[in-house]
């Protein structure tokens, strides 16, 4: 899978530097080219193991993008995905295969504005084979620690026009905030916006 080339270092490199040079109070105040705040490898499997929901994007007949969220697994560097057959994206996936899902660390405890997207391509796959893993594994995300709620949820997705949507991607685009106003006068990023009376 490429992954896009990012460092920090040089003169132009958009670093403030406070006077005595002591790196804690260095902070990047030119926001030009975000690639220099890509996600560690860490940080992404971090992550990948935190989050249970993506953002899977595929195109319609008229090329038009569509995304939806979807619970998701990881196994094997792959991504698997479920819905029912009936789902508009199982005929767009089949006939148009190349899609993308991003991931973000909103709702988790691993901090704020960490993500991660990926391009691939997809296949639809309704054999026993597929579904006697990925179930139970995708239960044991969603429902943690509650084996009862993790049977009762496989037997939820065990019927006849459901399938499974694999994504096998070759780009990566990882983005960390945490590390774009680290030590900066702006402040980290809200993870939600308060309504009046809270």
């Amino acid at each position: 899978m490429s992954r896009p080339a990012a460092a920090l270092g040089g003169e132009d490199d958009g670093v403030r530097r406070e006077p005595g040079g002591d790196s804690q109070d260095s902070y990047v105040d030119s926001y030009e080219d975000v690639s220099v705040f890509s996600l560690s490898d860490e940080r992404e499997q971090q992550l990948l193991s935190a989050q249970t929901e993506c953002t899977f994007m595929w195109t319609n007949s008229a090329g038009e993008p569509v995304g939806v969220i979807m619970n998701f697994v990881m196994r094997d560097g792959r991504f698997w995905v479920t819905c029912t057959r009936r789902r508009k994206r199982v005929p767009a996936v089949i006939a148009r295969p190349r899609v993308a899902l991003a991931i973000s660390s909103r709702g988790t405890d691993i901090g704020i504005s960490q993500t991660v997207t990926y391009k691939g391509t997809a296949a639809v796959r309704d054999d026993d084979a597929a579904k006697a893993w990925f179930y139970p594994a995708l239960a044991a995300r969603v429902r943690p620690g509650d084996d009862a709620a993790q049977a009762a949820f496989c037997k939820h997705l065990d019927t006849d026009g459901r399938v499974i949507i694999e994504i096998e991607p070759d780009l990566r685009i990882g983005f960390d905030a945490e590390q774009m106003f680290k030590n900066s006068p702006a402040g980290r990023t809200a993870s939600f916006v308060q309504t009046p009376g809270d």
